[in-house]
């Protein structure tokens, strides 16, 4: 049996393992022990595995993971959440949809400390829906934009997606975070257009909401400098290399402990509980990690990887299809596989190609990025639509779903438009050298 058919079938039992809900990290290092096993020899594929799992883990550059996963769950218990959420309902809650306006935007806020998507969902979903609910906002639309608005907490820096790619690929930290920066804000823009415009043809879903005075506008405004300013110290420290990746993100953990110490809303009770959960969710994604550079081993044994660059240069067709091609299928099996272990499968593979093509890895990462993010509100995987289930158990599933369409098609545009034009992806990173 050739090579490439032996990779098919590894990717036909991976697909079964996960069908059977066999855990994502043991699933890959099942398939490519089985594998590697046909490629080599059982004995051999025994040996690759603890290689390969020491090789990741005694890595220096994997520290940052834990580092920022602590950042953004120690923001989480210093309530950083909550006063970003009053700032952006103080600046639009009483428009048409304002509040679903103000929780795009402090999901936006809270991304840029928290870094996961279903964590941006959850905290943000505690405090939008029962604000939503009070001013008779439509289920479908409460719901539905905090599921979507949650996927900005992957994308905005630090991200824990775009750390891991940067991994993956060994491309600058630092230049993917900021590369984050101007398509988190766009996709938020396009976001807030969708809600205002669906609300302004039928008012009754999204009512506005109470209008503060100036002064109290300012107050809640001033609440959240404190966290622009860890916003600037970590990213800032990290872009102009005054820290690494995983100093910036200790450096960002002690600075939310600090402010949640100084505003009097970090208990001990809360510290620990969150550590506890900062320390799970380190280990569930560097064991994804660990068995992906195992599963990574085969697919680079099994030649599929070349032969799949030699049959793209003999198409043709232009290099632009063949990026369309690439981002749909990103796009659908994110829809299947959670955002950050299908990265961890398949960039491996189409990372090389498209370097080969000519586009810039950098926008490549960004725009990876947000499709598999999507595959996060969208059926039958949807992990951020089953969070705010969690949240709010009187909605139906179903409900739920619909709400993330207006939100889907608004991402879609936004993906196109910074598909159309890299440079609105790229500017920020090539100021830096």
């Amino acid at each position: 049996m050739s090579p490439v058919s032996v990779f098919i079938i590894g990717i036909i039992f991976l697909l079964i393992f996960f069908l059977i809900r066999m855990p994502i990290a043991f699933s890959m290092g099942l398939a490519a022990l089985l594998g590697l096993s046909y490629l080599t020899s059982f004995h051999t594929a025994l040996m690759f595995i603890p290689r390969d799992l020491f090789e990741l883990f005694s890595s220096y550059s994997i520290s940052a993971i834990p580092m920022f996963i602590l950042m953004g769950y120690y923001g989480f218990s210093a309530g950083l959440g909550n006063r970003l959420y009053d700032a952006a309902y103080s600046i639009f809650g009483h428009i048409r949809g304002g509040l679903a306006v103000s929780t795009i935007f402090a999901c936006a806020g809270f991304g840029a400390i928290c870094g996961s998507c279903t964590a941006t969902s959850a905290t943000m979903g505690k405090l939008a829906i029962p604000a939503m609910k009070k001013y008779k906002y439509n289920d479908m639309i409460a719901a539905g934009c905090v599921a979507a608005s949650g996927t900005l907490g992957i994308l905005i820096p630090p991200s824990v997606v775009l750390l891991v790619y940067g991994i993956i690929t060994s491309e600058s930290i630092g230049k993917l975070f900021i590369a984050g920066i101007v398509p988190g804000i766009i996709l938020a823009i396009c976001m807030s257009l969708a809600v205002y415009i669906y609300c302004l043809k039928n008012p009754h879903v999204g009512p506005p909401g109470e209008k503060m005075a100036f002064k109290e506008r300012m107050k809640a405004i001033g609440k959240v400098i404190d966290v622009l300013l860890l916003f600037i110290l970590v990213i800032g420290g990290l872009i102009f290399g005054f820290f690494t990746p995983t100093q910036a993100g200790g450096v960002g953990a002690v600075g939310a402990i600090i402010i949640g110490l100084a505003r009097r809303e970090l208990t001990w009770k809360a510290f620990v509980e969150n550590t506890k959960e900062a320390l799970r969710t380190s280990c569930m994604i560097l064991t994804i990690m660990g068995f992906a550079t195992v599963f990574g081993h085969f697919i680079t044994l099994s030649n599929i990887t070349f032969m799949l660059s030699d049959w793209i240069t003999t198409l043709k067709i232009p290099s632009f299809f063949i990026m369309m091609i690439i981002m749909v299928i990103f796009l659908i099996g994110g829809c299947f596989v959670d955002s950050l272990p299908f990265m961890i499968l398949t960039v491996p593979i189409f990372y090389p190609l498209v370097k080969n093509l000519g586009y810039d890895p950098i926008w490549f990462g960004v725009i990876v990025t947000i499709l598999t993010g999507v595959g996060t509100i969208t059926p039958p995987v949807g992990i951020n639509v089953y969070v705010i289930k969690g949240i709010t158990n009187d909605l139906p599933l179903e409900v739920i779903f619909k709400g993330t369409f207006l939100f889907f098609a608004a991402m879609m545009v936004g993906t196109i438009l910074l598909i159309m034009f890299p440079s609105w992806t790229l500017f920020l990173p090539n100021l830096v050298r």
